[in-house]
This record gives structure tokens, C-alpha cells and sequence, in this order.
């Protein structure tokens, strides 16, 4: 393969695939996939007895260190690249994918680069930049959503369910989760819900990794050049209606007791994956306030350097799943989650991002998502929003905070 520096591109997504696209984007730098065709996939599905991002970060280390890379720029994105997204859950149906793209076009920091990948197979030389071509996006489309297995309801009895084991002693923190349901037309140009969300919500990591699109708010974990950077993201309130109300939500999230404790479950979870892989492992000491176009999280960050031979795949298999998107402590909280939400999470709130040939990578968790799926007819959607359930939570505030995390989504498929 080979990276070669190339002029200015104002839309990188536009040379997706119409789709299927393939992207990572965040305030416009990033990597998009050129077309839909892939050299490589990685799939695994649930039953490997091994834990499936094991199975996928020895898979990619093979390749790796198989692969003959050309790459001067050595910047984020470039070189050999494979965009991934791994199941929630080891049982779940769905299958933990990573695709290595024939192109790649990236930008980071105002330069952008072309990325050419073939297989040994492939007698050719490599794809000139002629073959990355623009596609026009396709006409504006609408979709609409509804109540999935879980109604509103049913989240809120759940939520009850899960108080009551969380004061018999079960668990102490588990988050539970509810689904929406729907379609968009046949032949939807998916890119541009993908670029509907990369704009209207910058700070995020918007992705389109096989059919799960979403903006995602939380970092699982960065490497780069060995350093690695994580935020956590736990506690959450809406914004308010105007500047008073926006004042008054921050500063109640900033000092309630219950969102605290939520933070604190998170952030032990994560120190306590990363210190065996890790040195110099820091984290701020109190948390900060992250302010989204819809709401505030409570988040913090942490550093450290990656202290072994792994890599970013390595450490997403350390890390997932955190108390922020599973619960305390984890095993338990697994089995309170199978028991209570009457569906399949799939890649919902499992790792989302890229790797490259060195093991350095970008992984969120991912959040503010949906999975779509095309059959005969239409495409079908999925959409999912959880929230952290603690002593003191209450049934109707979190099916509201809920109903604030699926508004990005809820808002670009309209």
C-alpha cells in the first residue's frame, strides 16, 4: 500500500459510498473509504471461545506485519487503515467487523492524503487517484421512527427491576437501555445522515462502519505514537430552554450526588482496565463539564503511555465494556442487562473506530447510533439510547434522559 499527499478536498465524504459508506470524522478531519470496495474483512461472530476483540487484534497484527507500507506522511490516518465495529455484547447475533478499504481519503490538520491498498492477489499496481472519484449525494430523504421491543413503559418497569437488585446488593450501577424502530425509502443516500451529524454536532466522532452510523460523544480510547488518551463520559442533563435554565441544568449536574457517584463508577472502571497496559496513568481530579448542543455530560480525562507491545485494539479489548455503557461491577451487570432489555444491544454501545498498521487507532463508544440494514423493499432502522441506573434514579427522569439522547438521530433522519 501507499500514502501519497494530495491537494485540498473540501468533502472527503463525498467519495463515499452512497450505501455503504465508511467513515470517522470529527470537525472535518478524518478518514472516508473511497467507494464501498474492501481488500480485507475481518468478521466474527459470537462463539470463537475467545473474547472477540482478541480475535480481531491478532487477525489485524498478521496482516500487519505482512504489509509492505509506503507511507511518508505518517500522520493520523494514514497507512495501512481498517475502520471496525464490535458487538456490544460476546452472545450478541451481530458479527465484530473490521474492513481494510481498497482507498482511503483523509485529512488531518489541513493536509490530506490518498491512500492506495491491494491485496497480494491483486497483480496490478496500485489505485491511481484517478479512481477516487466524487459521488453526487442523492436526493434529501426522511425517515421515521417509533417504540421498539422496549416501550416506554417497559423501560420504566425495567429501570424499577433494576433498582431493586441494585439495593438488594446485585449491582451497583447497570445501564439499561431502549430501542426505537423504522425505516427510510430504498436507496437512501446514507451519507448524508452522516454528514447531518458530522456538522450538527462537531465535538463528536461521527462514523459509518457496515450499516452502524452514529455521532458519538465518548472516546474509548486513542493511541498515538504510544501515548493514549481516554475521556469518560457519565451523569447527564438536558439543556435548558434559554440561558438562565442552560445555568441552572449545569449546576445541578455538577453538584448532584447521584450523577457524581455514576462518574466515579466510570472512571475507576476505565483506570483499572488501562494500569496493567499502561504507564503514567493520570486522570483530572475532579470532572469537567462537557456542553453538547442538547445536553451536558459530567466528563473526565485521562493519559498515560502505552507501556507494552499492544495496541489500540489491544487496549479496546482491555477497556470494553466500561461502567459507563455496561454497569458495576461488570458481570454483573451484563447478566442484569441480558435479563431486562428485551432485544439485542448488536454493535450499540460496543467499540467503534479505526486501527492502523503501528496499532495506533481511534475507538469511541458507540453512542447517538443506529443500525441500518437493507432488504427488498426498504431500510429497516434501529436506534438505541440507554442511561446509567444507580440508588436514586428515577424511572421518569431517565427514560427522559433517553428520549435527550436519541434527539441527534431522531433529528437528521427527519
Amino acid at each position: 500500500m501507499r500514502t501519497r499527499e494530495i491537494d485540498p478536498i473540501e468533502d472527503p465524504l463525498a467519495y463515499a459510498d452512497p450505501a455503504r459508506p465508511l467513515a470517522w470524522l470529527r470537525r472535518g478531519d478524518g478518514i472516508v473509504a473511497v467507494g464501498h470496495e474492501a481488500v480485507h474483512t475481518i468478521t466474527v461472530p459470537a462463539g470463537t471461545g475467545r473474547p472477540r476483540s482478541a480475535v480481531i487484534a491478532d487477525a489485524w497484527r498478521e496482516l500487519s506485519a505482512a504489509a509492505d507500507i509506503d507511507d511518508p506522511l505518517t500522520l493520523p490516518g494514514t497507512g495501512l487503515v481498517a475502520f471496525g465495529a464490535l458487538a456490544f455484547d460476546e452472545d450478541s447475533a451481530a458479527d465484530s467487523v473490521l474492513v481494510v478499504p481498497a482507498l482511503v481519503i483523509g485529512r488531518h490538520r489541513g493536509r490530506t492524503w490518498l491512500t492506495s491498498i491491494r491485496s497480494d492477489d491483486d497483480s496490478g499496481d496500485d489505485r491511481p487517484a484517478a479512481e477516487a472519484a466524487t459521488r453526487p449525494y442523492g436526493p434529501h430523504w426522511a425517515g421515521t421512527v417509533g417504540p421498539g421491543a422496549q416501550s416506554p413503559q417497559g423501560y420504566q418497569d425495567s429501570v424499577r427491576r433494576a433498582l431493586t437488585r441494585i439495593a438488594d446488593g446485585e449491582v451497583s450501577k447497570v445501564v439499561l437501555a431502549r430501542d426505537l424502530t423504522g425505516s427510510i425509502p430504498a436507496g437512501s443516500d446514507l451519507r448524508r445522515l452522516v454528514r447531518a451529524l458530522s456538522t450538527g454536532y462537531p465535538d463528536t466522532w461521527a462514523f459509518a462502519v457496515d450499516g452502524l452510523i452514529g455521532a458519538s460523544p465518548e472516546t474509548l480510547v486513542t493511541v498515538q505514537q504510544r501515548t493514549v488518551t481516554a475521556r469518560v463520559l457519565a451523569g447527564t442533563i438536558g439543556r435548558g430552554a434559554d440561558a438562565d435554565a442552560d445555568t441552572a441544568a449545569s449546576a445541578h449536574l455538577a453538584s448532584s450526588t447521584k450523577d457524581l457517584d455514576e462518574h466515579q463508577y466510570a472512571v475507576q472502571s476505565v483506570l483499572a482496565s488501562l494500569r496493567p497496559h499502561t504507564r503514567a496513568l493520570a486522570a483530572s481530579e475532579q470532572p469537567f463539564l462537557l456542553k453538547l448542543p442538547n445536553l451536558f455530560h459530567l466528563a473526565t480525562d485521562v493519559e498515560g503511555e502505552l507501556a507494552d507491545g499492544g495496541s489500540s485494539l489491544d487496549l479496546v479489548g482491555a477497556l470494553h465494556p466500561t461502567a459507563a455503557v455496561a454497569g458495576t461491577p461488570t458481570p454483573a451487570a451484563i447478566a442484569t442487562i441480558r435479563e431486562l432489555e428485551p432485544f439485542d444491544r448488536g454493535r450499540y454501545a460496543g467499540p467503534v473506530g479505526w486501527v492502523d498498521a503501528h496499532g495506533n487507532g481511534e475507538w469511541a463508544i458507540a453512542l447517538r447510533c443506529a443500525q441500518f440494514t437493507t432488504d427488498d423493499d426498504d431500510i429497516a432502522v434501529t436506534a438505541y439510547a440507554g442511561a446509567g441506573i444507580v440508588a436514586g434514579s428515577d424511572p421518569e427522569s431517565e427514560l427522559l434522559e433517553t428520549r435527550v439522547k436519541f434527539r441527534p438521530l431522531v433529528d437528521a433522519l427527519a
